[in-house]
């Protein structure tokens, strides 16, 4: 089997609750998404996503994807889409660094493997562990009032699991925090995440002043060493994000026991196939584990559907629906969500149906 033809689209996703507000004023109105098709020679295709959080969350942007894109497709024309492996080492010689263009690229090859193969992808990546995955909703950044209610409503819609955004003027923070802590019923579970918006004294202060609240602290600092040195003082669980851009930095984390969890971007470490590495080891290392993405619609969820579910579910934290979060449609089916648990689509691959002519013309083509 050989690849034929590779196309790229852009598609803009607007977000359904309007904008995005996180840390340090940091705010997105859409997820600026590449979606790739790769075809092979016996006609199967398969179906990558990648979508940054605007310019400013990871070491990636859009019209960088863009650009990106059309430099790496050529080298795979002619190559077999199945030796995942080889064509990483491909992408990583003729283009060096820059993960996140070949993420939508190396999703595609997964998902023409597995629907090459009839078996959907999450066979392919160690099996099924469980039917669906829990999942968490994001309480973005605003007022105390805004904050509280939307988490008041998230619990009314059965969802049981939350994500503050905090990161901003400590105290202003700790307010939010402990009316939001307030508004939800005990036992609800909640991630304090920060985005890496504060200093270690910024975030021992708000760690101190909320001993009395029930959550797990998300990458309250930019690097290991800071985080690990709020870790020492810290009596509640750390789970890492932003800090996870490598195996070896996954490896440096548990070196230094600066975390208790990761959570595992499927963009920023280059595609399902670093992923799936530095997931399977870090479980073995004894991490908790969520595995998401910088964003996407219906083709990246399936992906991190997936990976979820093919992570033992007692090492897995909880999965997010980004397909929920955006006004377009890409493909005529989605990943299942029922209440606050997500599955996988049914048939070989990602198991989505993308419509092409929901996506618009091509801005690249090659084959």
């Amino acid at each position: 089997m050989k690849i034929k033809s590779i196309k790229a689209y852009h598609v803009v996703q607007p977000f359904v609750d309007g904008p995005y507000r996180m840390s340090k004023g940091r705010v997105a109105d859409c997820f600026d998404a590449v979606i790739v098709a790769i075809t092979s020679d016996s006609g199967v295709t398969g179906w990558g996503e990648m979508a940054p959080l605007g310019n400013f969350y990871s070491a990636a942007f859009p019209a960088g994807t863009r650009a990106g894109v059309p430099e790496i497709a050529p080298h795979l024309i002619g190559q077999d889409p199945r030796g995942l492996a080889g064509i990483g080492r491909l992408m990583d010689t003729v283009f060096k660094g820059h993960p996140y263009i070949k993420s939508a690229l190396d999703m595609a090859c997964w998902d023409l493997t597995a629907r090459a193969a009839d078996v959907p992808l999450v066979t392919m990546l160690g099996g099924r562990e469980s039917e669906t995955a829990e999942l968490y909703r994001v309480v973005t950044h605003g007022t105390v009032d805004q904050m509280a209610a939307l988490a008041k409503r998230t619990i009314a819609e059965g969802c049981h699991r939350l994500q503050v955004k905090v990161g901003g003027n400590v105290r202003d923070d700790i307010e939010r925090v402990t009316a939001v802590a307030s508004a939800v019923p005990k036992g609800t579970v909640i991630f304090c995440d920060a985005n890496a918006g504060w200093t270690p004294y910024q975030a021992r202060q708000f760690a101190d002043a909320t001993r009395g609240i029930d959550y797990t602290f998300e990458q309250p600092c930019t690097t290991i060493e800071e985080n690990m040195s709020v870790r020492r003082m810290l009596d509640k669980p750390m789970v890492l994000d932003e800090s996870v851009t490598s195996l070896g930095e996954m490896l440096e984390i548990h070196r230094q026991g600066a975390a208790d969890g990761l959570t595992l971007k499927i963009s920023r470490l280059g595609g399902v196939t670093q992923t799936r590495l530095i997931r399977d080891v870090a479980v073995d290392l004894g991490f908790m584990i969520t595995v998401e993405d910088t964003g996407g619609a219906e083709i990246d969820t399936a992906a991190m559907a997936h990976l979820s579910l093919s992570t033992p579910e007692e090492r897995r934290l909880h999965a997010i629906a980004f397909h929920e979060w955006v006004t377009v449609r890409t493909a005529t089916n989605k990943p299942p969500v029922t209440g606050s648990r997500m599955g996988i689509p049914d048939g070989p691959g990602l198991g989505i149906d993308v419509d092409p002519g929901l996506l618009g013309k091509p801005f690249f083509e090659i084959g």
